[in-house]
């Protein structure tokens, strides 16, 4: 009899977390256990979207690493930018959050000023960033002929469009200096005292208290932004359009990639897959690798988070 009560109460008890769990456990199911299964299934299909899909086994797959000529292009852009946007804009924005704790007067000012880029819309922003940096007419480029510098051509040359949507990025740093600076702020002020008393240099500090103290939070920013870099789409799209010239009107159809495919990014091939070439099955198979990069720097950075503690355990 006892052993059918506590059955019974494990069951209750089982059914009771169930329910409470049922909101997450029905949105992951629709919004994410769904989506992927069925994107994992198009990718063996042939289909248009207007017809039934139709078997196809691996074709999508082949077409896609073997013979689209604009994946390896896209794929090497991306990751480009995952190291390098990524990487400047969590050393950005903890630097600025640094020197924002450091000043004694007008904080609120200058985390206004810094943050308030972050509130632009993606498209006007990217349209203001093209408009300045044009090779021609631009401000900057003016300003650096003057001074006798060679003006780079930017958004309309293939060696300078990826530095300049770089550049873009940490104009909007905002949201991570603020970020840092409420993780800075929360470091213990005794730790440094102690530390000063002891004769650490600033340095010392930096690596043995500040960075310990806020590693989760570098840890959150570096995984969020590699996340947002892999779907990095509006700004190299409306940056190419804008310094190639195009004018977009109904029926025309714009190739991403402007200039010599070196704003393209694996969003951008889903896009034009998916929208403007009716091929479902292979915009799926470059959801997958998306997929795929996302979960490996993910897991690499969380196998390798307890990197910084460590290193500020080290003499």
């Amino acid at each position: 009899m006892a052993a059918v009560t506590y059955a019974a109460k494990r069951r209750r008890a089982a059914l009771r977390t169930l329910g409470f769990l049922s909101p997450w456990l029905i949105g992951f199911a629709v919004f994410f256990a769904y989506p992927l299964v069925s994107t994992l299934y198009f990718s063996f299909m042939h289909y248009d979207g207007f017809r039934p899909p139709v078997w196809s086994g691996g074709k999508n797959w082949a077409y896609v690493f073997t013979h689209y000529p604009l994946f390896w292009p896209a794929l090497r852009n991306t990751l480009w930018l995952v190291v390098v946007m990524v990487t400047l804009r969590v050393v950005f924005g903890l630097g600025i959050g640094l020197l924002i704790t450091k000043i004694k007067t007008g904080t609120g000012v200058f985390r206004t000023l810094f943050y308030l880029p972050y509130l632009a819309p993606p498209v006007a922003a990217t349209m203001a960033f093209a408009f300045l940096l044009n090779p021609g007419t631009g401000p900057v480029d003016s300003i650096l002929r003057r001074i006798g510098i060679p003006a780079p051509g930017w958004f309309g040359d293939p060696t300078w469009s990826k530095p300049a949507l770089t550049l873009l990025a940490l104009w909007g740093v905002g949201d991570l200096m603020v970020i840092f600076m409420a993780a800075l702020l929360d470091v213990p002020a005794e730790q440094y005292e102690a530390a000063e008393l002891d004769g650490a240099s600033a340095w010392q500090r930096f690596r043995y208290i500040t960075l310990p103290n806020i590693s989760p939070i570098v840890m959150f920013a570096v995984v969020t932004g590699v996340i947002q870099t892999m779907q990095y789409y509006t700004q190299p799209l409306i940056a190419g359009k804008v310094a190639s010239g195009v004018i977009q009107g109904a029926g025309t159809q714009f190739e991403p990639g402007y200039p010599d495919k070196s704003t393209l990014t694996l969003p951008q091939l889903v896009y034009n897959l998916g929208f403007q070439r009716f091929d479902y099955g292979s915009a799926c198979v470059v959801a997958l690798v998306l997929f795929a990069l996302s979960m490996a720097f993910t897991a690499l950075l969380m196998r390798r988070r307890g990197g910084l503690i460590q290193a500020g355990d080290r003499p």
